[in-house]
């Protein structure tokens, strides 16, 4: 009989002490008839609050069913493990005498649901050690909480038990291209994947990510354009993999698909998105994204928060980001790490300071990011002392040892500054070898100050693997007039298959993302477009200061063909685009994916002075925001 005045539970970190009190009658249905033992299984099962399971289990501890029922016992397990007291569960199963294979596959389970991934395969040991044999549900969910090793092991066991060979068993098998796919080996999960007789929703997204996550989007794309019906998490794994992989484009293209197919985005789906309009700079298509949370309610948590952020900042909109950093609720260190990356970007070193000095204030421990944004924000402004006041803090008072990332720092703020000896001298003194990076960023300041001889020594630690060192060796020789070196430079770049990344600029007009190449005739719009060139071209002519940098024209052709040479650089075609296509006053926003050359900083600064205009150019290094014919960066880049 379950009567209102029942016995309640209280939990001491282990099994229930009973207490009588009295208990709410609405949780059974109370009309002082019995409810049966054979109903209780069912009673569990219907349970949707820890309350109501609490209730049911001192019930059965004052009636003596809890250690004379399995089935009571088991129910009461999985049940727990699934409202989230998992020490509840691990409790029963210890009280349990002689576990069967069915306790053991929940209590597995339940710890790979939480993520307890070295204690589920340690019960799964334990399991085998006892004589127990596994079954299909033991593999599926053993399987989530194995390493690669253990997992190939694994396998073998469940061939050997017959259970791979079985055309039922689906998720083991699903289980097995999840395990070969994590550890890398990708040849192993598509054989697995394509001998399954049947594929389910679940086996088709576990092999998608696979592929998107090693980069083969393609072959993504593939079995996601193939599938019959497609959930959430299909579409979140194939933007968020055009996104991670340099897609950004397609990654937006297809958003828009999901929503004219009307599937409804998560905030997975909204945080992959917006880093495809971080990458692309495309502002409008992040402001609607934005828009989008906001009226259509999708959960603005701390992950999409930050998300915001970092996108705001890449699209040059630091009022914005500013204005959803204040908005974020407990942020933690990766919110705070944005926005410190986001003023490093424009190159506002005070904020960044101040940012710094905030977050310690309340707490909040720096990480191995937040150095590296403070570094590069002294980078952007030739802080040399504070650099190293930050870099020695880093190591000192906080205890993170510099990675390759913090040291790259170090030697961009050393070189451009023009100490080059001592940046060469860090890099020998390192405690881990130095990367192709690292040497490309020393060769990189032995460009901007002609130093020639260190470059050559410097090109000796990278070999023949570094498509930049041999541009920037094949640049340092063409800018002092050694054709002979260009030459022999670019044959070795072509011995060696090297091939030069080409500069490509793009600009967001109408939710649109154009994109634009060194003369590039492409356009649709190509015959106003040079047409405007012509008429900045005439304006340039009115400014005495103005002088092009036929200089940096690295190849061996005359004065008109240089002068030609720089007009038709992507970031003047994408300007043009922008003056024609968007109101008189208007900002325009471009976004160069190499470093944006001296002769069109130069010519930028005057436009914005000519047409009023506030013009910002993002490259690989930095935002440059123009503006009455100065830049942001003082013309230190």
């Amino acid at each position: 009989m379950l009567s209102s005045s029942s016995s309640s539970i209280l939990y001491t970190g282990g099994l229930p002490i009973i207490k009588r009190r009295s208990i709410s009658p609405s949780v059974f249905k109370e009309d002082h008839q019995c409810v049966l033992p054979d109903q209780l299984p069912s009673l569990i099962d219907k349970c949707k609050s820890l309350t109501q399971l609490l209730q049911i289990h001192a019930s059965l501890i004052r009636r003596g069913l809890d250690h004379h029922n399995q089935l009571l016992t088991f129910k009461l397990l999985r049940s727990y493990s699934s409202l989230g007291r998992l020490h509840y569960s691990i409790s029963l199963f210890d009280q349990t005498q002689n576990p069967d294979v069915f306790f053991y596959t929940a209590i597995i389970h339940a710890h790979s649901l939480n993520n307890l991934h070295s204690q589920a395969f340690n019960f799964y040991v334990r399991m085998l050690r006892d004589g127990i044999e596994p079954t299909e549900y033991t593999f599926s969910s053993v399987l989530k909480s194995c390493p690669f090793r253990a997992g190939k092991e694994i396998h073998a066991q469940a061939i050997k038990f017959g259970v791979v060979s079985k055309s039922s068993n689906m998720y083991v098998v699903t289980a097995l291209v999840n395990v070969y796919g994590k550890g890398g080996d990708l040849e192993s999960a598509r054989q697995l994947f394509d001998k399954m007789p049947d594929r389910s929703l679940v086996s088709l997204a576990a092999m998608i990510s696979i592929y998107a996550k090693h980069g083969d989007v393609d072959l993504a794309w593939k079995l996601f354009d193939e599938m019959p019906e497609k959930d959430v998490v299909c579409w979140n794994v194939m933007i968020d993999g055009y996104a991670q992989h340099g897609r950004p484009n397609e990654a937006l293209e297809l958003f828009r698909k999901m929503l004219m197919d009307q599937m409804r985005p998560n905030e997975v789906t909204i945080v992959a998105v917006l880093s495809a309009c971080g990458q692309l700079g495309a502002l409008e298509s992040g402001k609607w994204i934005h828009s989008y949370i906001m009226n259509n309610k999708v959960h603005l948590n701390l992950q999409v928060g930050t998300a915001l952020v970092d996108m705001y900042s890449k699209c040059g909109s630091l009022e914005d980001a500013t204005i959803v950093f204040d908005t974020i609720d407990n942020k933690d260190v990766v919110a705070w790490n944005s926005m410190i990356l986001g003023f490093a970007m424009h190159g506002f070193l005070k904020d960044v300071f101040r940012m710094f000095v905030d977050m310690t204030r309340i707490g909040i421990r720096p990480t191995d990011i937040t150095f590296i944004g403070i570094l590069n924000a002294c980078a952007h402004s030739g802080a040399v002392s504070d650099g190293w006041k930050f870099f020695r803090m880093m190591k000192d008072k906080y205890k993170i040892e510099p990675k390759i990332e913090h040291y790259g720092c170090m030697v961009n703020l050393l070189g451009r500054a023009g100490h080059l000896d001592e940046a060469f001298e860090l890099v020998k003194g390192m405690d881990i070898e130095p990367d192709l990076v690292l040497w490309g960023t020393l060769l990189n300041a032995c460009r901007i100050h002609h130093k020639i001889g260190l470059a050559e020594e410097i090109l000796k630690n990278l070999g023949n693997s570094s498509s930049g060192s041999y541009i920037m060796m094949s640049n340092m020789y063409a800018s002092s007039g050694n054709w002979d070196e260009v030459a022999r430079t670019r044959a070795a770049m072509k011995g060696n298959g090297i091939v030069k990344e080409p500069g490509c600029t793009s600009i967001e007009v109408g939710n649109k993302v154009h994109e634009f190449v060194a003369s590039d005739t492409r356009h649709p719009k190509r015959k106003e477009i040079y047409e405007m060139i012509e008429e900045m071209n005439g304006w340039l002519k009115g400014f005495d200061e103005y002088s092009p940098k036929t200089e940096i024209v690295l190849h061996n052709i005359d004065e008109t063909e240089k002068r030609r040479s720089l007009e038709v650089h992507s970031e003047k075609l994408a300007i043009a685009f922008g003056l024609i296509s968007t109101e008189r006053g208007t900002t325009i926003k471009i976004f160069k994916n190499l470093r944006v050359c001296s002769d069109c900083h130069d010519v930028t600064k005057i436009l914005s002075k000519i047409t009023g205009r506030e013009i910002i150019v993002r490259d690989r290094s930095r935002f440059h925001r123009f503006e009455n014919g100065l830049c942001s960066c003082g013309d230190y880049w």
